[in-house]
């Protein structure tokens, strides 16, 4: 079989050639740019975890600035609302001292309007006897005739108005 003869012939060839172009691309890929293409992927992480790290750094950084933050404003919350319960306090009692002014200037209007009720009260029952004394004395005059002198019908008067 000529065929089987040729063969030593074409594979020798083949593999020749086969061996020379995975020898370069093995020299010129393999040992030239692999290289190249992994120290860019090595200083890609490591830029990246220093990124991280500073990113972690800058988050920690700004929990602690946050808690502080917060420390200061429950402080501040807690001041102000010391000073409005002490603004409450005082309002309270100047309002309570100013009600009880008040309620003594009250008292004193009171006071005083029952003091002249009771003043035209008593004018009044005076009024009141002496016209009723003068009206019983005219009625006696009239209906017998006979003429009661005025402390007599005062006298009967207050004990019917009062009695």
């Amino acid at each position: 079989m000529p065929q089987i003869a040729q063969l030593a012939e074409t594979y020798a060839s083949q593999i020749f050639w086969i061996l020379l172009i995975f020898g370069f691309v093995f020299f010129v890929i393999g040992r030239g740019m692999v290289p190249k293409v992994m120290a860019t992927v090595e200083a890609r992480d490591k830029q990246i975890a220093t990124d991280l790290a500073a990113a972690e750094a800058a988050r920690k950084q700004a929990d602690e600035e946050e808690e502080a933050w917060r420390v200061q404003e429950n402080r501040r919350r807690e001041e102000a609302q010391a000073i409005i319960a002490e603004a409450k306090a005082k309002a309270g009692k100047e309002t309570e001292a100013r009600l009880a002014a008040a309620n003594a200037k009250v008292d004193d209007r009171v006071t005083a309007a029952e003091a002249k009720i009771a003043e035209a009260r008593a004018n009044a029952m005076t009024e009141i006897e002496t016209v009723a004394t003068e009206a019983a004395n005219d009625i006696v005059m009239r209906v017998a005739g006979v003429n009661v002198d005025e402390p007599t019908a005062r006298a009967a008067v207050k004990e019917a108005l009062h009695g």
